[in-house]
């Protein structure tokens, strides 16, 4: 387990700053706040509202892990640029999946 992964009963959850109307889908890796916290920096092409860039973030999350987009939700932040996603599945096989993003460029 990573400090910016947290294990979860029948998962894992993970911080996302996630930047909407992005220009193209896609998992960037991890970076660290002003205060060290880790999250992973996203993009997604489509607009902050009606939640359609929730639903991009949850596509693309499901893709980058290769589960199933019921496996994945968008669990706190969801009016925020910085959100909370839960994937439930091997917790083991999804934390050694997010650690291989590496860092955001």
């Amino acid at each position: 387990m990573t400090g910016r992964i947290q294990i979860r009963n029948n998962g894992v959850s993970v911080r996302v700053r996630l930047t909407p109307k992005g220009g193209r889908d896609d998992v960037e890796g991890w970076e660290a706040d002003s205060v060290g916290v880790s999250h992973l920096k996203a993009r997604v092409r489509a607009a902050p509202e009606s939640g359609k860039a929730n639903a991009a973030l949850v596509d693309l999350i499901a893709k980058t892990l290769d589960v199933s987009r019921s496996s994945v939700a968008v669990v706190g932040g969801e009016k925020a640029r910085l959100k909370t996603v839960a994937v439930t599945g091997d917790t083991s096989a999804l934390a050694a999946k997010l650690d291989s993003l590496g860092a955001a460029e």
